[in-house]
């Protein structure tokens, strides 16, 4: 890495296809990092951060890390908050999850949020296209995470 904001380039093979798997998306550099776009709404963002920033200092890390960044629906952000690391509150945005991605990523899960974070921002007639894990069975259950069910449909 040479600049702040520099994504190693496998973190960034591994995104891409999701991203640019759903409907109408696109890809372009943001003032650090990339991020992907519906339409001019940003659904998730990566970047690498020093030391110095919140998702380090949560992480533990004196070494630069890679985070995302994306939407969750309201009823979803405290159930990822609760585990703690890998996710972290920034300090901006009421929807807006980070995630530290390292050697224990779970991918799976990381395109289910990546598609999840696409359908909070993107238009209902194009959410509608996406195919998402069925709603939990009553209040106050989580959603699965198994890695089931929450792929987009081709397109």
């Amino acid at each position: 890495m040479t600049d702040p904001g520099d994504v190693p380039p496998e973190i960034l093979d591994r995104l891409r296809p999701v991203c640019l798997g759903l409907p109408e998306t696109y890809e372009e550099p943001a003032w650090v990092g990339t991020r992907w776009r519906i339409r001019k709404r940003t659904f998730a963002h990566v970047t690498t951060v020093g030391p110095d920033h919140q998702a380090a200092r949560a992480a533990a890390s004196d070494e630069p890390i890679c985070v995302l960044t994306f939407r969750s629906p309201g009823d979803e952000i405290a159930g990822l908050l609760a585990g703690g690391h890998p996710f972290f509150k920034p300090d901006w945005g009421a929807d807006v999850v980070g995630m530290v991605l390292d050697d224990r990523t779970d991918w799976d899960e990381v395109g289910e949020l990546l598609t999840e974070s696409y359908c909070v921002r993107a238009p209902k007639k194009l959410a509608a296209l996406v195919d998402r894990p069925a709603e939990p069975s009553g209040p106050g259950q989580p959603s699965g995470s198994s890695g089931a069910g929450r792929h987009m449909l081709p397109g």
